[in-house]
């Protein structure tokens, strides 16, 4: 029983021996352009984590990499051009703007753009329909005549047929009384 005590035991204290990565500095720059750097590059296994979070042994070779650079006194644009070539775009948390990234930046904002363009038009178009302006289509060739315009005259023409349908059933369902005066 006591052998299985201190497997679990062991089993569960394993984390705690786990390396944490330590780093000596020559400047207190140095450690700060290490950590901003950590904290910019993204972990290319650990997909929403930055290196300086990330425990998988590739974000622990990346960090000593970044940590090599900064001791050697390569700038920061070098050591992020470094990890780009060696990655992608995708270790940027902040993708550069390029021919490929400008949708990304800048899509949002044009979508942006047109939904409320859209909706000033279809608003306009509404707001007319109701004030009785003939709005016209798209090749200004012809009035277009509204829904709503439509509805009303389609509405009335239905309600005087049948208020003429029952005023006729109203005269033959009545029985006749011919005892009248």
């Amino acid at each position: 029983m006591r052998a299985l005590i201190l497997i679990l035991l062991s089993a569960f204290a394993l984390p705690a021996f786990a390396a944490i990565d330590t780093y000596e500095f020559t400047d207190d720059a140095a450690r700060e352009r290490f950590q901003e750097l950590t904290a910019e590059l993204r972990c290319p296994k650990c997909q929403n984590q930055n290196l300086a979070d990330s425990n998988s042994p590739i974000a622990q070779d990346l960090r000593r990499e970044v940590y090599r650079m900064v001791e050697a006194g390569d700038s920061d644009q070098t050591i992020v051009d470094f990890m780009v070539a060696r990655y992608g775009e995708f270790v940027l948390y902040r993708p550069r703007l390029t021919g490929y990234t400008w949708i990304l930046w800048y899509g949002p904002f044009v979508l942006l753009g047109l939904g409320v363009i859209v909706v000033l038009i279809l608003g306009r178009r509404k707001k007319l329909s109701k004030a009785g302006v003939q709005v016209f289509d798209a090749d200004n060739s012809a009035p277009n005549t509204t829904a709503a315009t439509d509805h009303n005259a389609r509405l009335g023409a239905l309600l005087k047929s049948t208020d003429n349908s029952d005023r006729a059933g109203k005269q033959s369902d009545q029985p006749v009384n011919k005892e009248t005066p």
